[in-house]
């Protein structure tokens, strides 16, 4: 085998051990037989029953209503961090540094617990909120990070030529700084829908009874063998929903 054709296999192979088993997935989607060994023929019913589960609707709604908040939420503190991280320089913005980067790396059943704790102590009770407020948590960081790689790239002098022209502090925010960061904002904002929308190990330990997002009760269908093939159909919708939403995260990152 020539070395040169090494890199290639093993990026075929990679590629093979990841989308091989979506593949699967997405096919047993439309698979009329109940039992993944089997074609039974294509068909759209698993589909039809999915959109008859209202425990899934249900379930769905609390996650798109967590992550919606959490994603706006964490755009407006996100971009603050990254504008205090970028424009000022003192041993007090490391020590903000850390407390921005330490949720990336933190393993997520560490936050969960910590979470957890942290409400109980407290005395609030776990709900949707507790989730919405799991979920900014660490949404934030990865918004903060995103803005703050568009500021290094950033050219204030457009910001002072406004000043110089009349404009208020607020008016060349809102007017030159806001437009020009606007695709890098939108672009975390969507990396944290993604995220949050994802999430189940902080989720399955800040939730409460009757509280449960799309992927909590995923887990709990799981066990059942009845509704796997639902389970497919469901993957299968929201795989399309987060490559629209990864696209346009792309799309947003590559605007100048």
């Amino acid at each position: 085998m020539k070395p040169s054709r090494i890199p290639f296999i093993t990026l075929v192979l990679v590629l093979v051990f990841f989308y091989l088993p979506i593949a699967f997935l997405v096919m047993n989607s439309f698979n009329t037989s109940r039992y993944a060994s089997q074609w039974g023929g294509f068909s759209m019913r698993w589909y039809e029953r999915l959109f008859e589960r209202q425990d899934i609707i249900a379930a769905l709604g609390n996650s798109l209503k967590v992550a919606t908040v959490a994603s706006i939420v964490s755009m407006a503190l996100g971009t603050v961090a990254a504008f205090a991280l970028e424009r000022h320089r003192s041993r007090l913005q490391d020590a903000h540094r850390l407390l921005v980067t330490v949720p990336l790396v933190l393993p997520d059943i560490l936050m969960g617990m910590s979470l957890l704790l942290l409400f109980v102590s407290l005395g609030v009770t776990l709900s949707l909120i507790t989730i919405t407020m799991a979920h900014i948590t660490f949404c934030l960081s990865y918004v903060a990070l995103v803005v703050q790689a568009r500021l290094q790239d950033f050219d204030f002098n457009t910001v002072e030529a406004a000043r110089d022209l009349g404009a208020t502090k607020t008016q060349a925010f809102l007017k030159v700084t806001l437009p020009l960061l606007a695709p890098g904002i939108l672009a975390g904002g969507l990396l944290a829908f993604t995220l949050s929308i994802d999430d189940y190990v902080v989720t399955y330990f800040v939730k409460g009874p009757g509280s449960d997002t799309l992927p909590t009760l995923v887990y709990s269908m799981i066990k059942k063998s009845k509704d796997l093939p639902v389970i497919n159909a469901l993957s299968s919708l929201m795989l399309v929903v987060t490559f629209i939403v990864v696209a346009a995260s792309q799309r947003l990152l590559g605007k100048k």
